[in-house]
């Protein structure tokens, strides 16, 4: 089986996990959890880094941080992991999930301007959706698989309609736009250090924020709201969403190698649509000129895409579907969708995410390739 994106466990993994099991400290307590968030903070350029426990958690302490209150409405794609809309609805607000556009795979801006124009009003400081007077607080733009948004017109919206805008990041560690990181235009970004993500602790998170009073909060908040050192007094509800030591000091070796994966994640995505561009009907995510994007997870809308899947699955190939769009989702489907073609279904049902691990052999991206192009002779 050719794997789909596994974890690259090549650098001092081993050296600095022994080190937390030699010493003890293998909680959410000790030296990596600091140094990771320290190396983060720097590669992004973000003043604060506060590590959790995952990636989910971060979107949902960020939704805190940013006042999303129960009853309030916050702003995403439709096409997204399941974690993005599930953290709103931890925080007890609920999304408005707003289609995409059909070649970058964001969310589609035009779509959402016109949403905003026509079905809205600005109240004191606030945006009311009209048809149930609801405030709308927050937008969640997601950076799909590394890619990202017209991110100056995005803060420009949220800017006139006085949304505070959060960064779903989780997938676009190490990609840039205009040399700016993803995650840090935004009050808040996230980021996830999932098994198949560009670095892994196994599981994991981050938020970055250049906001001091913010980043004090978010550690607070996800050290289950601790006030004294020595007593265990709690001024108000926290969460126990503080990353451990021993996956942090796994975390600080993979930032170690981050470089060394990008150029290897752009090289693998260079040579499939060098491949798979002569291939009639093949299309490639669209990037904008001024976006550098890590190639998190090499996807491309393929014809008869289920049959392709199916047959390269069974040819030891490991190939997945994409995400099934927010709506379409049982918990979802009261919620408000806003789109002119669905072009959310469109992608998702035409396309597929190839063997794209930054440790594959060069043979196996020739023997994927070489199962595409038979699939279509």
């Amino acid at each position: 089986m050719i794997p789909l994106s596994v974890p690259n466990i090549s650098g001092n993994e081993w050296q600095y996990v022994k080190d937390c099991l030699d010493t003890s400290w293998v909680s959410s307590v000790g030296s990596y959890v600091n140094k990771f968030e320290e190396v983060t903070a720097k590669f992004t350029g973000a003043k604060y880094a506060i590590a959790t426990s995952n990636g989910t958690a971060a979107l949902h302490i960020s939704l805190l941080l940013a006042d999303v209150q129960p009853g309030d409405l916050v702003i995403a794609p439709n096409l997204t992991f399941v974690a993005s809309i599930n953290a709103i609805k931890y925080a007890g607000a609920n999304p408005i999930l707003i289609d995409i556009d059909n070649e970058s795979w964001q969310m589609d801006l035009d779509l959402l301007e016109n949403f905003l124009s026509k079905e809205t009003t600005v109240q004191e400081g606030c945006t009311i959706l009209k048809s149930t007077n609801q405030r709308i607080k927050a937008m969640m733009p997601v950076h799909v698989l590394g890619n990202m948004n017209d991110m100056e017109r995005l803060s420009n919206i949220a800017k006139l309609y006085h949304l505070t805008v959060v960064e779903d990041s989780t997938e676009a560690l190490g990609s840039y736009q205009n040399g700016q990181h993803a995650g840090t235009f935004g009050l808040l970004g996230t980021i996830s250090y999932n098994g198949n993500k560009l670095i892994t602790t196994g599981g994991g998170g981050m938020i970055i924020t250049s906001d001091e009073h913010l980043a004090k909060r978010a550690k607070h908040l996800t050290t289950t709201a601790k006030a004294t050192p020595d007593e265990y007094f709690h001024d108000e509800i926290g969460y126990n969403y503080r990353l451990v030591n021993i996956l942090a000091a796994m975390g600080v070796a993979q930032m170690e190698q981050l470089p060394t994966f990008l150029n290897r994640k752009k090289e693998i995505t260079e040579f499939y649509i060098d491949t798979l561009s002569k291939v009639e009907g093949i299309k490639f995510q669209k990037v904008r000129y001024d976006v550098q994007p890590n190639n998190w997870l090499f996807t491309a809308k393929f014809p008869n895409a289920k049959e392709l899947l199916k047959t390269l699955n069974e040819s030891g190939i490991m190939a997945r579907p994409f995400w099934i769009p927010m709506n379409r989702l049982p918990a979802n489907k009261n919620d408000l969708y806003i789109s002119d073609s669905d072009n959310s279904c469109e992608v998702y049902s035409s396309c597929i995410s190839l063997p794209c691990s930054t440790s594959i052999k060069g043979f196996d991206l020739e023997e994927v390739v070489t199962a595409i192009l038979k699939f279509y002779k």
